[in-house]
């Protein structure tokens, strides 16, 4: 059965399981959590390793304020496993990140020859496709939300959460299949995929209507997504689609707002979590079974394919002596070769608590200077130059009083460098086939075109009765 369920056994049924003690979304709940799943999803069968209370229908758990928390919770724990691997098809099918050893499976993303049986591929489009059943089950029983205010803010947060995956799904597999509710396996209809141009409109829709529902970072708890969060998410679409005036307007608002600053030590952002800078980041605990990561291991020589991630010669060289306050954290310094923003402080290095951040303020500055730069001209654009500069002087690099197209792409590399945004960044700025061809060459390996794309996994096209189609080149 198709991933597009999220259950591939019985689709609708779910599995709610009552856990004391445990801390779930970092100073949420401290007596109480709930561990949501769904049957047999062989990518949560980690976390899903405790047996139910009791197991109930969804129309028969889904009636008050405080189960619908639960279910909106759910998507967070969603997105704890979908992000796991996503460094795989992001930085190491990009001129920033290899493997250690060009062992199995993994190889093929540092060669950007990606198989269509690639199980790592298979379990991204399996947890994204998780995140969007989870967030349309919040959305399917809104109804039952007594409370207005906690309404919308489920809501928005359901709808942040769909956009989020389906705008990762699109921009790795170009047309992908668009759920926007609950199906069940007699509907075919939902099986084949759907233009990009069509997808794009969608999470364009959900990310407003998010933005418009979702409260301030100040009226909600730490963790959770924001309106400030859903703009910039919105933003960077619209940056991704070429609706640069749209993007600055947001991004405008955002920078207006506040919410949100540069840290003073760059150290500090990804080692003192939940800090000014956090727009958005999927939370983890250390020496959790349920609430910790292993990617931070992964990154490591010690990782179960003796290191993931690894930096190539060609970024760690592109890196001046003159950024040294963000090299010596993007790098490990005791093995300068593995990711150094992610080292656990774990008792156990496979249970790491380090936060996985998917949206912080530099990222926001930066994508306000690509907006006002608009078609990637050199500008000189005093509110450009603002934005850029103020990262640069963070790192510790003088202002420039222009700025290329060059320029800006360079800078989003070493300041979120390992952050899983280098491979949309080259696609976006349009320059993907150019610079990694170009790296191709470099490593002694053949680029192709097609694999601007990842093939649609062979496990989802095969259960799909062949509605779904595969990429070109695969």
């Amino acid at each position: 059965m198709p991933a597009l369920f999220g259950d591939e056994m019985s689709f609708l049924k779910i599995k709610i399981v009552l856990v004391l003690n445990r801390h779930k979304m970092k100073n949420i709940y401290k007596l109480i959590t709930l561990l949501f799943g769904l049957l047999a999803l062989s990518s949560c069968e980690d976390y899903l390793d405790q047996k139910p209370i009791s197991e109930i229908g969804d129309n028969g758990f889904y009636t008050n304020d405080a189960e619908m928390e639960t279910a909106v919770i759910a998507i967070y724990d969603g997105f704890q496993n979908g992000v796991l691997r996503e460094f795989a098809l992001t930085e190491m099918r990009s001129d920033n990140s290899r493997t250690k050893n060009s062992e199995g499976e993994w190889a093929q993303f540092e060669d950007m020859n990606v198989e269509s049986t690639n199980a790592t591929v298979s379990g991204y489009w399996t947890g994204q496709y998780n995140v969007i059943f989870r967030a349309n089950t919040v959305l399917k029983h809104l109804e039952v939300v007594s409370d207005e205010s906690l309404k919308n803010q489920y809501e928005g947060e359901a709808l942040f959460a769909r956009a989020l995956s389906h705008f990762n799904l699109v921009r790795l597999f170009g047309d992908v299949p668009l759920i926007d509710k609950v199906i069940i396996q007699s509907e075919s209809d939902y099986f084949g995929r759907v233009p990009s141009n069509e997808v794009y409109d969608f999470i364009v829709d959900d990310l407003t209507m998010a933005a418009a529902k979702l409260p301030a970072k100040g009226d909600i708890a730490t963790g959770r997504a924001t309106s400030g969060a859903a703009k910039a998410l919105l933003a960077k679409v619209y940056l991704t689609i070429g609706q640069h005036a749209e993007a600055k307007t947001l991004l405008d608002q955002v920078i207006a707002s506040n919410e949100y600053q540069l840290v003073g030590d760059y150290h500090d952002i990804f080692y003192n979590e939940l800090n000014d800078e956090i727009l958005f980041a999927i939370e983890y605990l250390d020496d959790n079974t349920n609430d910790s990561q292993d990617f931070s291991l992964e990154f490591t020589a010690l990782g179960l394919a003796s290191g993931l991630n690894y930096a190539t010669n060609n970024l760690t060289n592109a890196f001046s002596v003159e950024d040294s306050i963000r090299s010596k954290v993007a790098f490990n310094q005791e093995n300068t070769l593995e990711v150094g923003k992610f080292i656990t402080a774990s008792s156990d290095a496979t249970l790491c608590g380090n936060d996985w951040i998917v949206l912080r303020y530099a990222d926001v500055l930066l994508m306000h200077a690509e907006a006002i730069m608009a078609g990637g001209n050199a500008t000189t654009d005093g509110a450009a130059l603002a934005s850029f500069n103020e990262v640069r002087v963070r790192a510790g690099l003088p202002e420039v009083t222009e700025i290329t197209k060059e320029m800006l792409l360079n800078e989003r590399r070493f300041e979120l460098a390992f952050e899983n945004q280098r491979w949309f960044d080259l696609n976006r700025f349009g320059v993907a086939e150019q610079v990694l061809s170009a790296f191709a060459s470099e490593e002694g390996f053949t680029f192709s075109n097609t694999a601007l794309l990842l093939p649609i996994p062979q496990r989802e096209i095969d259960t799909s009765k062949d509605l779904l189609v595969q990429n070109p080149g695969y």
